[in-house]
This record gives structure tokens, sequence and C-alpha cells, in this order.
């Protein structure tokens, strides 16, 4: 087993280890005691200054904005406030039906009412063309 050790060039492993003790450097181009030529370009060739350029650190895949949230989940934060409180609402429908009560539960496609004097529904959220507390003037 010794002599497949002996045998790897002792080079190679010297030359590998060089290789990754190596650092990156990076010369600093904001110093102004370089020996260049200042003279502006001629001006089909302008330069971009470096500051209107985002650093490479700095961009966000391609230099694309992100893309905003799916979902933000005001509407959800809305209901549980509303269900917490125990708020009478007034719901008005595309058919401008106003209902009135409060709201128990909600999901991704309904909300169940619970109403005093009437039975409980559920109303598809589509169907619903605005809502709004009781004590508030609704009429759009």
């Amino acid at each position: 087993m010794k002599d497949a050790i002996d045998s790897m060039p002792a080079e190679r492993t010297i030359e590998t280890e060089g290789f990754a003790n190596r650092k990156l450097i990076r010369p600093s181009l904001t110093r102004n005691d370089h020996n260049h030529n200042h003279a502006a370009p001629p001006m089909g060739e302008r330069r971009p200054e470096r500051a209107d350029r985002p650093e490479r650190g700095d961009r966000n895949g391609g230099g694309r904005k992100a893309a905003p949230p799916e979902q933000t989940n005001a509407e959800n934060f809305y209901y549980q406030k509303q269900m917490q409180a125990k708020t009478s609402m007034v719901l008005v429908l595309k058919d401008g039906e106003e209902i009135h009560g409060q709201i128990e539960w909600y999901d991704k496609n309904c909300l169940k009412i619970n109403r005093n004097g009437g039975p409980n529904l559920m109303i598809y959220k589509p169907s619903i063309k605005y809502m709004y507390k009781e004590g508030e003037n609704g009429k759009k």
C-alpha cells in the first residue's frame, strides 16, 4: 500500500496545494493615481459612469426586479380581524341583495355567514360585489 502512495508524483500534490491557496486579488478602481488618459471618448462610445451601474452583488436575477409576492394575505388578515371581533358585516352580492351577519369562517372560495333571525349561509366569494361593516355607509 505504501508503494502506491510513493509512486505518485510529488509535483502534483504541490501544484494542487498551491492552486488551492490562491486568493483572488481585485484591484481597487476608485483610486485616482492611475496614469490613464482621461479624455472624453467619442460621442458614439460613451462609457457609463461607475456609480450608475449596480455592483455585481446588487443584481437580482440578471438586473431584473424581484417578482411581487403571489399573495399578500391582506384579505385573510381582514377576515381574521372581523371574525375575532365578531363584527356585524353587510355583504352586497352582485345581484344587489344585501346579507347581514357575522363571518364565522372562510376559505379560498367561500365565506360562512352567521345571521340573526335567519339561516346561516355559505356564500361563494365570486358572487360578492363588496362588503362593509354594518355601521358604515357602504353605498357605492
